[in-house]
């Protein structure tokens, strides 16, 4: 009955524009609502803003209330009737309408500027993570009137990390206030309308950065942690360095090093003792054949010319042994079989000994001053020189490295030790003897860095070739 613009029914209320009666046809654009004969209630606004619109009630029972002065405020939201209304798009609900929808607008402007300061936000905390992850000083280069709030100190330091999660809580606040504004500003829309898609997606956006700040956090301490236990192992290992070379420079200093070039040197042994030795720091490899030459000058007299060199090895300390005991002639053992060698060296002066022997048959030769003495088979035949024992110059073992026995004891001075792997030719044998064929040991070479002095004996600058003519 509204629709067509009849008069609402009897016994029914009615609301009325100015100017008209009651029982009549409500003016254009007036709104009416059907409201029951025990209540009297105004539902609805109409007309436009700012004018003045006097609304007649009429209810139940001869009640009448006229309400003057009514003027459209476009924040007031629209409540919702109770019951259907009769409303041909009247102008004033299209007022509501588009200031609902102009609020909406004002709204979504607001976020989306809150959205893009916390999208910078985040643009700043990613370059800031990049910086500290490439260690460059990235706040000297910046010369923008924003200020760096990170420090340019080295990407490992513990205030940089700290910084980063005082950084990681800020940001953390800064979600949990935006998640609390945001219901806020939905409840004073009175339309519905869908929940927004962008807070949403810049959620998970700072969620997915909050952890990737995190982990990087958590990365950099691992590391800085690493770094520091590699530093202070690099740091014992550069003082156990330094100790090994203060105690070679003490060793050096007592030994009165000083020679040039590096192989020559000597060793000497003063006086008989069972403390006073030479030793080679190089170890051996197993040997099927071996050559052994050296200048020797005995200072003992007649009474037996003590062990020029002995090598022994674990579980035999007699693998090899060159010693002259009492008034016995000189012998070599190896494996704890003796040979005689036909030697001398008691004339106090400086001699040049050889001594070759090969597996094979057990052959043997020793040489004195360039000339063959002597020479014999089946001395340990097929026994190979076994390998990593320790040689030790003027003293002989009677354990692996130790127990010497100052009886066989050598006094006097050791130059030139060289050991081959081969029996040399008694052309070559004959050439290092006078000096024109200066050849080292490929197996072990006199070098002043394989040879040590202890117990008192020295080494010192000397060249055999030079000085045995005025030694």
């Amino acid at each position: 009955a509204c629709a067509s613009g009849a008069a609402p029914a009897a016994g029914a209320g009615s609301i009325m524009a100015p100017g008209s009666r009651p029982g009549s046809v409500p003016a254009r654009g007036l709104r009416v609502g059907i409201i029951p004969d025990d209540e009297a209630r105004v539902w609805g606004a109409c007309g436009a803003p700012g004018r003045n619109w006097m609304w007649q009630v009429a209810g139940g029972g001869g009640r009448e209330a006229i309400l003057w002065g009514v003027v459209f405020s476009p924040v007031l939201p629209l409540p919702a009737l109770p019951r259907p209304l009769c409303c041909p798009a009247p102008c004033c609900c299209l007022l509501l309408l588009q200031s609902t929808a102009e609020q909406l607008r004002q709204t979504a402007l607001q976020q989306e500027a809150r959205i893009r300061a916390d999208q910078d936000t985040i643009r700043e905390l990613t370059g800031k993570l990049g910086r500290c992850e490439s260690g460059l000083p990235r706040g000297l280069q910046d010369a923008g009137p924003r200020r760096d709030t990170m420090a340019d100190g080295a990407w490992d330091s513990p205030a940089l990390i700290l910084e980063l999660e005082d950084a990681v809580r800020a940001l953390r606040d800064r979600i949990d206030r935006i998640e609390q504004e945001l219901p806020a500003h939905v409840n004073l829309s009175a339309a519905p309308a869908p929940a927004p898609v962008v807070p949403t997606a810049l959620h998970s956006k700072m969620d997915e950065l909050e952890g990737q700040l995190l982990a990087k956090v958590l990365a950099l301490e691992k590391e800085r942690v690493a770094l520091s236990h590699s530093s202070h192992r690099q740091r014992q290992e550069v003082e156990k360095e330094l100790d090994a070379l203060q105690d070679r420079v003490a060793e050096l200093e007592h030994g009165s090093s000083a020679y040039s070039p590096p192989d020559a040197f000597k060793i000497s042994i003063p006086i008989r003792n069972n403390y006073m030795y030479g030793r080679v720091r190089k170890a051996l490899p197993e040997l099927y054949a071996f050559t052994a030459c050296m200048w020797l000058r005995s200072k003992s007299g007649g009474t037996g010319q003590g062990t020029p060199f002995s090598y022994s090895v674990p579980g035999q300390a007699n693998e090899i042994v060159l010693l002259e005991a009492g008034h016995e002639p000189m012998e070599l053992l190896i494996n704890d079989k003796v040979a005689q060698l036909p030697l001398s060296l008691k004339d106090s002066s400086w001699h040049h000994i050889c001594i070759a022997w090969t597996t094979r048959d057990g052959l043997w030769s020793a040489y004195q001053d360039g000339e063959l003495r002597g020479s014999g088979e089946n001395l340990a035949a097929w026994h190979p020189i076994k390998p990593h024992g320790i040689l030790i110059l003027g003293q002989e073992q009677d354990t692996l490295g130790g127990r010497f026995d100052a009886t066989q004891a050598f006094v006097g001075d050791i130059t030139q030790f060289n050991l081959w792997d081969h029996a040399l030719t008694p052309a070559q044998v004959l050439g290092i003897a006078n000096c024109t064929g200066p050849l080292l040991g490929n197996v072990l070479p006199w070098e002043d860095k394989l040879v040590e002095a202890f117990g008192g004996a020295t080494k010192s600058s000397f060249d055999v070739c030079k000085g045995r003519a005025k030694a």
